[in-house]
């Protein structure tokens, strides 16, 4: 009797051990769904940022995320396949940039003694926002376009503004490909709180 009830017990904690495994799995797959998707929307951000460099009045609305589609859970459905899952629903995240992916693991817990489990798929949330990593103050402090009254010979442009970034200051030039950031210095990915 003591033995069979021990026996009970392994088979009891082996059960919920595959059942953490399988939401562990299920998780790590949600996890990185999300960040695929987030990191392929900070990549794009970053290009439309380097299509206006040369137009500073249009950097904010970059970096607010402003007029995003949030179509990239392409990425999201490749990294939950890699991690053995199907994303179940990808879309923008409530009240941030960035994206929340819910998926389903595609093997179940398996059998155990505890009925249903041989059914039974772990589904996991995960959210992954992207946030600016950068300030700069416009030329003039308003983001005004200048005196209209000016009359000059039309090279009288005024110096793009200096980024102060997380990992260090910008001076932009748009035609010096080197002096301009990288995805990862505008912008930071990562997994919501």
């Amino acid at each position: 009797m003591v033995v069979a009830g021990l026996l009970f017990l392994a088979f009891a904690y082996l059960a919920v051990g595959q059942a953490a495994a399988n939401r562990n799995g299920a998780q790590t797959a949600a996890d990185a769904a999300a960040l695929a998707a987030a990191q392929e929307t900070r990549d794009l951000l970053a290009a439309d940022w380097r299509d206006v460099v040369a137009d500073p009045a249009k950097w904010q609305e970059i970096f607010d995320g402003d007029g995003l589609l949030f179509k990239e859970c392409w990425r999201a459905e490749e990294l939950a396949d890699q991690n053995d899952a199907n994303v179940e629903d990808c879309g923008k995240s409530e009240g941030r940039v960035g994206y929340t992916v819910v998926v389903e693991a595609n093997e179940s817990v398996g059998d155990s003694i505890v009925p249903g489990t041989e059914d039974y798929k772990s589904t996991a949330t995960a959210t992954a926002v992207i946030e600016p990593l950068c300030d700069f103050d416009l030329p003039g402090g308003d983001g005004g376009e200048g005196d209209e009254g000016d009359e000059g010979d039309g090279n009288d442009t005024l110096p793009l503004p200096q980024l102060t970034c997380d990992d260090g200051e910008f001076e932009p030039d748009p035609d010096d490909p080197d002096t301009l950031p990288h995805p990862e210095d505008l912008f930071d990915v990562h997994l919501a709180d």
